[in-house]
């Protein structure tokens, strides 16, 4: 008995112990690899992934690429008829769990999953990881599927009850950008838990080793669903890296609550190779440094705010039911901005370009060592201020050049939009409620004291109709939620759903679509003057936006390196090639400690090797394009 008892101990020591050192190593640098979404889309096949694992593996892995992804819907059947918000082509097991469509995946057959993909994978030298989405599968629902015990093997039986998918799925909170694919689950049920968890085991037996959780962040923040993940995940034999898709709208506020939940997650919409969408996040990155939140804790180790992935290479189309087909639409310059805001911010850099089509150029800059260096070890990141620019302007082909300080503010016209944001931030709070005539209230923005629109904006409010015996079910739910009207457009409400995934350049707008049950159209107006969504959580505001304006101006970002070097660079958004600057007693501001009157530097893209640093250091950065600097002080 006493020998059982110090068998048994020992064991939950080595187990603890064990945990103790996941917890230090999980995620301990940004995490790196290949995902399949933007050169394939939803389509690619068991065969396609397989060739790119290989390729990952004997040039990528070097260099730290380390995880293999098959995004989105590798369960559904490529067939006539399907596509990205398709209905009734997925591919379900009996508990309703989404498993790999066989005619693209054939070595999932005989209930194997993912596992021989996994296992090819593994013995190449790297990670194993795919893409799922929020909750339950509408197709699930609809056939309604038991629901998995995983403690015993049999369907869950609570109070004498045995639980279905139709008792858990929540119809009015579907995926906004695919409606007819997935739903929320209740996680205040057991049953809810208890299919959750039955996913999440079913990974860990495949020997998944990475998650993408999309559809539960940004604008689609679903803080329950992603609480109960992470502790089922906590509590797993294997460990699995978590993250989080997609972000659009995402703020630190919001990423405080779950970086401790997670490993990583995004805080865009999706990245795609036009300049608009690199350029957006010059000011995502800025505030999610700002607010401390790289490299901060998460689950079982470090957590990483995420850019998303790098599209460069050989591509498909955003939503494209076809592969690989095209080269990247960014330029040189417009590429090496993007990996150097990527590495400056400490981004996971995900690969996303065709591995069989890897051109030199393209393996040059994912793999620039510098880059690299700066991306896993680097520190005391963020964006860097204190910068001067002059624009060039070529008076002709062969004519010299003139130089002329820009303003960096210039008169444009404006827009009003109805948008959305944090409930937190002061811009959130300017709604109220007053009564037009008898039975008839309006919810209204009062504009700020400053303001120039005197006449406030307003919908009329009613309470959310019921329209069916499953209708009442929800109820209680949303007791006290407000349908909001346009007065103009009667049968239509206020709404923030969206029929597609938001790229990182499309700013989150409501709009009017005709009046359901469904929690996009579910408003609550709050004492302290705030209307929040109850798909979301996020609250609505009106917005001055500048019209028909790209973005522009200068950035610049600065970090540390692991031997005491400083790392600098600047960043061009204008449209025209634009003279950088700044000052000695300016990189004192932002590292006091460090004597910048005794370096030396040089320019990486360029190779130049400039000598001692002086008073000044400058650099004529091409449109969208950059200059890297590393500084060496004694």
């Amino acid at each position: 008995m006493n020998n059982n008892l110090i068998f048994f101990f020992l064991v939950i020591l080595f187990v603890v112990s064990y945990k103790r050192v996941l917890s230090v190593n999980h995620a301990s640098l940004p995490p790196r690899g290949w995902n399949s979404y933007d050169s394939f889309c939803w389509t690619i096949s068991e065969e396609e992934f397989l060739q790119n694992a290989q390729l990952i593996s004997q040039r990528l892995h070097a260099h730290g690429y380390e995880y293999a992804v098959v995004d989105y819907l590798w369960y559904r059947k490529l067939v006539p008829g399907a596509y990205v918000d398709s209905l009734g082509y997925d591919v379900i097991d009996e508990w309703g769990r989404v498993i790999p469509d066989p005619g693209r995946w054939p070595s999932s057959k005989g209930g194997k999953g993912f596992s021989e993909v996994a296992k090819k994978v593994h013995d190449m030298g790297l990670k194993f990881g795919f893409h799922v989405m929020r909750g339950i599968s509408t197709q699930a629902v609809n056939a309604n599927t038991p629901i998995l015990d995983v403690t015993t093997g049999k369907a869950y039986v609570e109070s004498g009850k045995i639980w279905h998918a139709k008792d858990i799925g929540m119809k009015e909170r579907a995926c906004a950008w695919m409606k007819n694919g997935f739903m929320s689950v209740d996680t205040t049920l057991g049953a809810g838990r208890a299919f959750l968890r039955s996913l999440y085991h079913q990974y860990a037996e495949w020997d998944v080793d990475f998650v993408k959780h999309d559809c539960v962040f940004g604008e689609d923040f679903q803080l329950d669903e992603i609480t109960t993940v992470s502790g089922i995940l906590k509590g797993l034999n294997r460990t699995i890296l978590y993250s989080l898709s997609p972000g659009t709208s995402a703020t630190p506020t919001m990423a405080k609550k779950v970086a401790p939940l997670v490993n990583m997650y995004r805080v865009t919409g999706d990245d795609w190779d036009n300049w608009g969408d690199v350029a957006t996040h010059f000011d995502v990155a800025r505030d999610f440094a700002a607010a401390s939140l790289i490299g901060d804790n998460g689950l079982l180790g470090k957590s990483w705010p995420d850019l998303d992935m790098l599209p460069l290479g050989w591509l498909t189309d955003p939503g494209a039911n076809v592969g690989p087909h095209r080269t990247s639409g960014l330029s040189l310059d417009e590429q090496k901005t993007q990996m150097t805001l990527w590495s400056m911010a400490r981004s996971p850099l995900m690969f996303g370009g065709d591995m069989r089509k890897l051109d030199d150029t393209t393996y040059g800059l994912i793999t620039n060592p510098v880059l690299l260096e700066i991306n896993s070890f680097s520190s005391n990141n963020k964006e860097f201020p204190y910068i001067t620019s002059t624009h060039e302007f070529p008076l002709s082909k062969q004519g010299p050049k003139i130089r002329t300080r820009s303003p960096h503010h210039m008169g444009v016209s404006e827009k009003l939009v109805v948008g959305l944001s944090s409930c937190h931030v002061p811009e959130a709070k300017g709604w109220f409620s007053q009564t037009v005539e008898e039975n008839l209230e309006q919810i209204c923005w009062r504009w700020g004291s400053r303001s120039k629109k005197a006449e406030p904006f307003c919908l009329y409010k009613t309470e959310a109709s019921l329209q069916s015996d499953e209708d009442v079910e929800y109820s209680e739910k949303y007791r006290g939620k407000l349908h909001l009207h346009a007065s103009n457009r009667e049968g239509f409400c206020f709404d923030t759903s969206s029929k597609r995934k938001r790229t990182s350049k499309e700013h989150k707008r409501a709009s009017f679509s005709p009046c359901r049950l469904d929690a996009n159209q579910m408003w609550e107006l709050s004492n302290n003057g705030t209307l929040m969504n109850s798909y979301s959580g996020s609250c609505a505001s009106i917005k001055v936006m500048k019209a028909n304006t790209a973005p522009g101006g200068i950035r610049s970002w600065i970090a540390t390196g692991k031997k005491g070097e400083v790392y600098l660079a600047f960043f061009n958004l204008n449209s025209a090639r634009t003279v950088i600057s700044t000052t000695v007693s300016s990189l004192s501001k932002a590292f006091p400690t460090i004597n910048f009157g005794s370096c030396s530097y040089k320019e990486i893209w360029s190779a130049k090797e400039y000598g001692s640093l002086q008073h000044s250091l400058s650099a004529s950065v091409d449109s969208h394009g950059c200059a890297l600097f590393i500084l060496t002080c004694t």
